[in-house]
């Protein structure tokens, strides 16, 4: 297996809000291996952008880390000497990121070691500034370019991110720009810092389907020239079906299953995971409403006794509503936070809808 490039451990974040505290994130145990594309799903409001404001240090000034580690093995040599740093049980030297409290540590790391693309590429991007300016300003800040070897590689970088007559398109404005070609702008300034980690923040929410398949083909094709490692956020299944090798689905501040795209689409076992996936349109029926999950979240100002999802549960034990399940092995790359895989639980059959997942895939669902 590839060695983790972040390796998060037990971590808990919280959010002060007019004298109560949020539990934002609730014991998160997850490690993002180098090279990977990881998708990271769940309703909104389940802490996925939480989670990944960790690792860039752009955690609202409200929100603390409670407890946890996030160890970061990509710079570690650069920063032996630092309070932070470390070395695992193979030897392996990390940084902790939990451990920054001084933004001159997040500027070391913020977009030339991990870099974000957001969901509006119009709010990201200066509206008096031109393209190439901006371009160039991320050059000049992370490695150090100006002039015509500025320009050179801004001219290169917007033909990889497949900006047409790039010369043009240096000297014009946000504005003049369509929304996926922003979206690709806002692609090229994150790999013009070169960054090991890109976290993709719903960035095809708000285009349309076909600028939406192009955008995930250009990430593919950027993360094998690059060498990127990928976090993709968002709430889309068919993205995820296209763009991910894992998957880690979310509920109420923790990851509740994890494992590859095949073991989720085709084998998933927590009882969130069936709701969501049989949520997906495709799974409808003429004439029939569409499935919706019963319920809303738990509230995250109180404390959460037993397993998050229990009371929009149909299948809950009694065991649920007491206890926090821990993790169970479906398999070597699946797991999954659910007392349905204890060997003393009964046998409980994942929805009938979910056969049609595996039938376009050419494989019966239980095989």
């Amino acid at each position: 297996m590839t060695n983790p490039i972040l390796s998060v451990r037990d971590l808990h974040v919280k959010f002060r809000l007019r004298g109560r505290v949020l539990h934002a994130l609730r014991g998160i145990d997850l490690d993002v291996l180098e090279g990977e594309s990881l998708a990271i799903v769940g309703e909104s409001g389940c802490g996925k952008s939480v989670l990944n404001k960790n690792f860039i240090g752009l955690l609202d000034q409200n929100g603390f880390i409670e407890r946890g580690s996030i160890k970061y093995f990509g710079m570690a040599d650069k920063m032996r000497n630092h309070p932070a740093a470390g070395e695992d049980d193979l030897g392996r030297p990390y940084i902790d990121l939990a451990q920054f409290d001084d933004n001159e540590d997040w500027l070391r790391i913020r977009g030339s070691e991990v870099c974000m693309i957001p969901q509006d590429p119009m709010t990201s991007l200066n509206p008096l500034k031109t393209i190439g300016w901006q371009i160039s300003e991320a050059l000049e800040l992370h490695r150090g370019m100006t002039g015509e070897m500025a320009y050179d590689e801004v001219i290169r970088i917007l033909e990889d991110v497949r900006i047409d007559d790039p010369e043009r398109r240096y000297n014009q404005y946000p504005h003049e720009l369509s929304g996926g070609m922003r979206q690709r702008i806002v692609i090229a300034i994150a790999i013009a810092c070169q960054p090991k980690i890109l976290i993709c923040d719903e960035p095809t929410t708000a285009l349309d389907v076909t600028i939406q398949a192009q955008v995930l083909t250009l990430l593919k094709d950027l993360k094998a020239k690059y060498n990127l490692t990928i976090i993709f956020i968002t709430h889309d299944l068919g993205v995820v079906a296209n763009i991910a090798d894992r998957v880690a689905v979310m509920y109420a501040g923790d990851i509740i299953e994890l494992g590859t795209v095949e073991d989720i689409f085709f084998d998933a076992r927590h009882p969130y995971t069936w709701a969501l996936l049989s949520s997906l349109p495709q799974l409808g029926h003429r004439g029939e409403e569409l499935y919706s999950i019963k319920g809303t979240p738990p509230n995250l100002f109180k404390e959460i006794k037993g397993d998050a999802f229990a009371a929009r549960n149909p299948h809950a034990l009694k065991i649920d509503h007491l206890q926090q399940p821990p993790y169970f092995d479906v398999s070597p790359t699946h797991k999954a936070r659910t007392w349905l895989l204890d060997p003393r639980a009964p046998k409980v059959d994942p929805p009938e809808a979910l056969k049609k997942i595996k039938d376009i895939g050419g494989v019966s669902y239980g095989d």
